[in-house]
C-alpha cells in the first residue's frame, strides 16, 4: 500500500521525495484497521482518476465506504488521527534536525573557536612555529566552508520537509472540507 500512499499524497509539484517517503511510511505504520480515511482516500483517488467530478467522487466513495460501516464522523476522526501522525513525525523530525544542527554545525563552530585560540598562542612563539599556524588556519578556513555547506543542507531539508508537510496537511484539510460539504 506504500506506493498507493505516495501516489495519493505525493502528486503535488515540488514535494521532496525523501520527505514524502518518510511521511507516507509513518501513515502506513499507523494505518488504523478497517476502512477509514486512508482507504476512503484511495477509493476517492480511483474515482478521480476516472475523471469524475469532485463532488460526485466524494459522494460515490462515501457511499461505498458506508456499506462497510464507515460514517462521516469516523471518516473525519480518522483523518484527524492521520494529521496527528504527521504532527508527531514533524516533532521527531524537528528533534533530529536540532541534533543534526548540534552535531554538524555547533561542534564545528566550537572546533573553529578552539583552533583560533591555538593559532593565537602559536603567533607569539618563535618563527619555527609559523608552519603550525598556517596548518591550523587552513583547517579553520575549511571548517567555515563545511559549516556553511552543512547549514545550507540542513535548511534545505527543513524547507523541503516543511513544504511537504504543509502540502499534506492542506490536502487533508481540503478533503475534510469537502467531506463536510458533500457528505
Amino acid at each position: 500500500m506504500q506506493k498507493d500512499l505516495k501516489k495519493l499524497f505525493g502528486e503535488a509539484h515540488g514535494l521532496d521525495d525523501k520527505s514524502i517517503e518518510f511521511l507516507t511510511n509513518a501513515l502506513e505504520k499507523n494505518n488504523l484497521p478497517g476502512f477509514d480515511y486512508i482507504e476512503y482516500k484511495q477509493s476517492l483517488g480511483a474515482l478521480m482518476a476516472m475523471n469524475m467530478d469532485e463532488a460526485a467522487s466524494f459522494k460515490a466513495a462515501y457511499a461505498t465506504a458506508a456499506t462497510v460501516g464507515l460514517t462521516k464522523e469516523k471518516l473525519l476522526k480518522t483523518a484527524e488521527h492521520y494529521k496527528g501522525v504527521l504532527q508527531s513525525e514533524k516533532q521527531k523530525f524537528d528533534a533530529a534536525l536540532e541534533k543534526n544542527m548540534q552535531d554538524r554545525v555547533k561542534s564545528k563552530q566550537n572546533e573553529v573557536v578552539k583552533l583560533q585560540k591555538t593559532i593565537e598562542e602559536y603567533r607569539v612563539k618563535i618563527a619555527e612555529m609559523q608552519k603550525k599556524i598556517e596548518e591550523y588556519q587552513a583547517i579553520v578556513a575549511n571548517a567555515d566552508e563545511d559549516i556553511r555547506a552543512s547549514v545550507e543542507k540542513i535548511e534545505s531539508a527543513k524547507n523541503n520537509f516543511e513544504f511537504t508537510l504543509r502540502s499534506l496537511m492542506n490536502q487533508i484539510d481540503k478533503d475534510m472540507e469537502r467531506i463536510n460539504e458533500y457528505l
